[in-house]
């Protein structure tokens, strides 16, 4: 799941060289907090926080196929 987050991250933003990607917790219960470029939250985020809760949706269906519960932060620069 942290490998489809960067992926995703890479993807969408113009410095992709400073995505990051922390994962914690375990067992069926993972945090992943994303880090990108100041100049790239607004491409991450989105209007409204639509491009973010698509992203958290997309890691919501894949974290269900393995039996686990997962939420994403996206931190501020």
């Amino acid at each position: 799941m942290k490998e489809l987050i960067e992926y995703i991250a890479k993807s969408l933003v113009d410095h992709p060289d400073e995505v990051e990607v922390r994962q914690s917790g375990s067992g069926s219960r993972v945090r992943l907090e994303l880090k990108v470029n100041a100049d790239d939250m607004g491409r991450v985020i989105g209007r409204s926080g639509r491009v973010a809760n698509a992203v958290r949706t997309l890691l919501r269906v894949a974290a269900e196929r393995e039996g686990k519960q997962v939420t994403l932060d996206v931190l501020e620069p």
